[in-house]
């Protein structure tokens, strides 16, 4: 695994432990869907379904990691919501939201995990 690699996949598991502090239930992580793409994280909040992705940066002068998440990409986890929906017993009677967890990593000191909920 390459460096950004191992970037990802750190800041999943900070994303993980965060909802799950949250009262939330983690049922999948890294799902993917062919070449369509990947659900970082599926989770269960109460009746809820909630597709969650999970952008992590180094501090510094790059943009804030929610503005990673812009309308194409909120359509692809809504195409890979609907996927993941068709696969394992359709619409929860909560329904489904899409959360951002956004990880940044300063040069010292512990990470900031921020935990947004309903972005799309």
């Amino acid at each position: 695994m390459d460096a950004r690699g191992a970037l990802g996949r750190y800041g999943e598991e900070l994303a993980a432990r965060r909802l799950a502090r949250a009262g939330m239930t983690v049922v999948a992580r890294n799902w993917r869907h062919g070449r369509s793409g990947e659900l970082d994280i599926v989770a269960r909040d109460g009746d809820a379904l909630v597709v969650c992705e999970v952008k992590t940066r180094r501090a510094g002068p790059f943009e804030h990691p929610a503005a990673a998440v812009g309308p194409a990409k909120v359509e692809r986890l809504r195409r890979l919501a609907e996927c993941w929906l068709a696969g394992h017993g359709g619409m929860p009677p909560g329904g489904v939201r899409i959360d951002l967890v956004a990880v940044v990593l300063p040069r010292r000191g512990a990470p900031v995990v921020e935990h947004l909920r309903g972005v799309a």
